[in-house]
């Protein structure tokens, strides 16, 4: 512990000599684990506690008695403490008087713990917060008892069931109080609401419920906020409520939500972001905070909340350059409300998507903003050390005279004070920690918020881009400026760049949104001209400026971000597809923003782990948001994957894996959330006399899903089965037959994935290769799939098993399949009516699906025709069934590639021909998947792979005859 400076020694003379005196009432022996030592420090350190030990030894040796300085203060003990002062109320006077010595009870073992470092600042916030709610909740119920006596009791209508109730005032805490994180002497920031409108009953007379509530807050106030003898409670603010100081005292639950959704400005959003109910009705509040929810936390990402702080940033550095606060550690640069600013920022912009910051506490958020990969964990660690000392220089400068100030001190005694509380030798040494931390702490809300190098590279991009988006310079004149940088059809890019400018969407658009799209088209058309063939790129890139018009928000995240509109030119300059989505799903922009995560997609644990997250806090039965979450994590993820495609990172095997994975997460997800929501109603279907709780179900993928192999625009060929007993009934209190129960699974989830929502559909799904196809039942038990396959599937039935596999549900039922599909293609066949079979199939495939004949433009179709790709399914698959009963380890796989790789290996297929073969297919297959990057079909020029067609049509012609 430091030594005491000099100039402090008369200060210690003061203090000895009052423990002297408290020492013959015995008030600091109460406590045998603080020692005298420890209560010199303190007094010396607070002239507040110093006045009060002098002023009132009694009172303290009864604090002492009932709570030891030595225990943790927790909000059980702040409720405990004040129930000892309610019990002397008995009147509003006495009311008034008890509420201030308990605060000043609890306000004295605040400070002594949190300059003696016996707590730590958690603990310190968490308690002035909890003594603030006791404090506001004890006034309030026995004022409302009061009231009520008085003028009678509100009524209105319940704000979940409608019905007329008894209504009690709710008490919104808003910034530090509302995130648990208040100052040991700082004021309080309110917003009183009630449920609904109505009137009292039972009174001396009649009031309407806002004058009831609005008498009551005023009361409230009073009782906090009135100095008397014994001091005051807390400073209580009321100017965050709607309409300010001219606003009503108390506002109805309707009424303070139209007011935000019509009226509420990006501060008001910014406070909202720490709102709580910290007295009053808790469940009504409740009700009245999710409701209040949309408001603060949007569910696009909306990147308008940069530049609205930095609006709001500016106004407070004029303010601080204008009162000569650069010695302020709460507004001056690198202080506390720049921490606040940059998570806050993340909160607002990400806070609807990304559930876990929609968290109250600042020390709390900074963890997940690193786990969300929105900050590196260096810049995190590094603004939460800072904020933790810069908190506790609020308090030692509180504290140590009970007074609301966050300047530092200006005097040598005062310094020398402030460097001991904070456990420096000095002061030049603590103010080195300090200007270091706050250095830091200006450095990251700059980068982060504040850039002076993209703010000039805008103003200049505006400069040369402004004349021709603003249409004032003659069209010949802007297209040979256009023409000029790079743009390859100029005339045709001004002709677009005014057709948007005078769009009626356009021309209709708010004053803040135009600004925004003024200020957006000249830095996107200088991004424009870095790039290839900009005038196309353009076309695309304009798709999603018109579809974000009325949101402008989309436009800030890309000025907000110049790497993020870099990838936006690159991407859809590479690929028309990928434009259409973005343009389609705007909120897929937040990608752009993590280069590293845009380029490299997470493997399937990863994707797992995602998902799960995103969904966490999303109920099971609350199927529409867990829909929108599905969609948007599969267009996600899809984008990442086709970025890294056209980037290179992929190669065509893992495109197809990734494409495979997404879609098998989710499936299992969507079985999870059918199979959940039918439980719930009917319970579990009954298993061998037992409940089980696994769901005896499976989905089996057929296709591109079966064969690994999805594109970008790829359907799901599925077929569910299950292995419950169908004679069986479901063990909940609605129990149905568990074949209806299945049937309503399958029905359930192929709805989820069918239906078209705002977000568009997770996958259309084809049913029609399940027994007995459309007529067929939708889900089978495994017995009735089995009888099926074996006495009454055709050939191009048990082809389409070749490519089958289990993707989700039951790991016991996956298995089942998996055991029954081996057995069935193991089959001894008759391989020369197997070929008669499989050739006519694909005759007729060829037929109605390959090019034809005497088309006017020849082109070869990549898929279906002579030596396409399904002329090597075709023969993999007649390999498979004909000659797995001599080699039961070619049905191991289900892809054609692996399949390939295991007939040469067996000797049913030469190794050249399977090495060939596999590399052709590749090949086709890469052309495919470029061609769906750039909206293209899969019909190429007809002299297009003629060595790999030839080849291809070779091996069938030895293969098949």
């Amino acid at each position: 512990m430091p030594a005491v400076p000099e100039s402090l020694e008369p200060d210690l003379h003061k203090v000895s000599k009052i423990l002297d005196a408290m020492a013959l009432n015995q008030a600091i022996n109460q406590d045998t684990a603080i020692t005298r030592a420890a209560w010199e420090r303190a007094l010396l350190y607070s002239l507040f506690l110093r006045e009060v030990a002098e002023r009132d030894p009694e009172y303290l040796s009864e604090w002492l008695e009932a709570w030891p300085l030595s225990e943790p203060t927790t909000t059980d003990g702040v409720s405990a403490c004040w129930q000892r002062y309610l019990a002397r109320v008995t009147d509003e006077h006495s009311l008034h008087r008890e509420l201030r010595l308990f605060r000043r009870e609890c306000m004295f073992r605040i400070v002594f713990r949190d300059f003696l470092r016996l707590a730590d600042l958690n603990e310190t916030m968490a308690a002035a917060s909890s003594l603030a709610d006791v404090a506001i909740g004890g006034a309030l119920a026995w004022l409302h008892e009061d009231a009520c006596e008085q003028w009678g009791t509100p009524y209105g209508a319940d704000p979940v069931t409608g019905k007329e109730t008894p209504q009690k005032m709710i008490v919104l805490g808003m910034g530090k109080l509302g995130g648990f994180e208040l100052n040991v002497s700082s004021d309080i920031d309110l917003i009183f609401a009630f449920p609904s409108n109505g009137e009292t009953r039972d009174g001396r007379r009649t009031l309407d419920n806002q004058q009831f509530f609005t008498r009551l807050g005023q009361r409230l106030i009073q009782a906090l906020d009135q100095l008397t003898a014994d001091g005051f409670v807390f400073r209580v603010d009321m100017r965050l409520r709607p309409y300010g100081q001219s606003g009503a005292l108390a506002l109805s639950f309707a009424a303070l939500e139209a007011y935000y959704q019509d009226q509420g400005r990006d501060w008001e959003r910014y406070a909202m972001v720490k709102a709580r109910v910290v007295a009053g009705d808790q469940k009504a509040g409740r009700v009245l905070m999710e409701s209040l929810r949309p408001f603060v936390y949007r569910k696009y990402i909306d990147f308008s909340a940069f530049e609205s702080l930095r609006n709001m940033k500016a106004m407070i550095s004029r303010e601080v350059r204008r009162k000569g606060l650069e010695n302020n550690i709460k507004l001056g640069s690198g202080g506390i409300r720049e921490i606040e600013f940059v998570v806050q920022a993340f909160q607002l912009i990400r806070g609807g998507r990304d559930r876990e910051l929609q968290q109250r506490e600042l020390l709390k958020i900074l963890p997940e903003l690193m786990n969300l990969e929105l900050l590196p964990k260096a810049v995190t660690d590094e603004l939460a050390a800072a904020y933790v000392f810069l908190r506790n220089v609020e308090h030692g400068l509180q504290g140590m005279a009970d007074q609301q100030t966050q300047e530092l001190p200006d005097t040598a005694l005062e310094q020398a004070r402030l460097a001991l509380i904070m456990g420096f030798e000095d002061w030049s040494a603590f103010h080195r920690e300090l200007d270091d931390h706050r250095k830091r702490v200006a450095k990251h809300f700059a980068d982060i918020i504040a850039s002076d190098d993209e703010e000039a590279e805008e103003q200049e991009a505006s400069e040369r881009w402004q004349e021709i988006w603003l249409g004032e310079l003659e069209p010949d004149i802007a297209a040979e400026r256009l023409e000029s940088v790079g743009f390859e059809q100029p005339s045709e890019s001004f002709e677009l760049l005014q057709k948007l400018r005078q769009s009626r969407t356009a021309q209709m658009m708010q004053t803040e949104g135009r600004r925004r799209l003024n200020r957006f088209m000249p830095v996107l058309l200088e991004a424009l001209s870095d790039g290839e063939a900009p005038s196309e790129t353009l076309g695309r890139v304009l798709q999603l400026v018109e579809a974000v018009l009325r949101r402008t928000a989309y436009l800030v995240l890309l000025l907000e971000n110049p790497e993020a509109l870099k990838q936006l030119v690159r991407l859809c300059s590479e690929s028309p597809w990928i434009a259409r989505q973005l343009a389609e799903t705007p909120l897929l922009l937040d990608e752009l923003l993590n280069k590293e995560s845009l380029y490299h997609p997470p493997s399937k644990q990863e994707l797992e782990d995602d998902l799960r997250q995103q969904l966490l806090r999303i109920p099971l039965e609350d199927l529409e948001e867990q829909m929108e979450v599905l969609r948007h994590f599969k267009k996600t993820h899809v984008l990442r994957v086709a970025a890294s495609e056209i980037r290179g990172t992929l190669p065509l095997m893992k495109v197809s894996d990734y494409l495979t994975w997404i879609a098998e997460v989710v499936l299992d997800h969507v079985v999870d959330v059918a199979f959940s929501n039918l439980v719930s109603r009917h319970g579990y279907p009954r298993h061998e006399d037992s409940q089980s709780s696994d769901s005896d179900f499976a989905v089996i993928g057929y296709g591109k899903l079966g064969g690994i192999e999805l594109g970008y625009t790829s359907d799901l060929d599925l077929v569910f089965i299950h292995t419950a007993d169908p004679q069986g009934t479901t063990n909940g209190e609605k129990p149905i037959d568990n074949a209806v129960f299945y049937t309503r699974l399958g029905q359930r989830i192929v709805h989820i994935l069918n239906a078209q929502t705002p977000s568009g559909q997770l996958y259309e799904v084809d049913m029609r290769l399940r027994p007995s196809g459309n007529s067929g039942l939708l889900v089978s038990s495994l017995s009735a799939f089995e009888k099926y396959q074996r006495e009454d599937a055709w050939t191009w039935e048990h082809q389409a098993l070749a490519r089958a596999r289990g993707v989700a549900g039951s790991k016991d039922a996956l298995a089942a399949f998996e055991a029954l599909r081996h057995d069935l293609l193991c089959q001894p066949r008759d391989r020369k009516k197997l070929r008669d079979e499989v050739m006519e199939m694909r005759e007729k495939m060829r037929e109605n699906l390959g090019s034809k004949a005497g088309e006017t433009t020849e082109v070869f179709h990549i898929k279906h025709d002579e030596g396409g790709i399904v002329d090597i399914e075709f023969m993999v698959q007649y390999l498979m069934l004909a000659y797995s009963a001599e080699h039961p380890e070619l049905t191991q796989w289900s892809d054609n590639i692996r399949q390939m790789e295991e007939l040469g290996r067996a000797g049913v297929l030469p190794t050249e021909d399977a090495e060939k073969l596999r590399e052709a297919y590749i090949t086709l297959r890469s052309t495919i998947h470029r061609r769906a990057l750039q909206n293209l079909n899969s019909q190429v020029e007809r002299d297009a792979f003629a060595s790999e067609r030839a080849y291809i049509w070779s091996v069938w012609q030895r293969v098949m005859g």
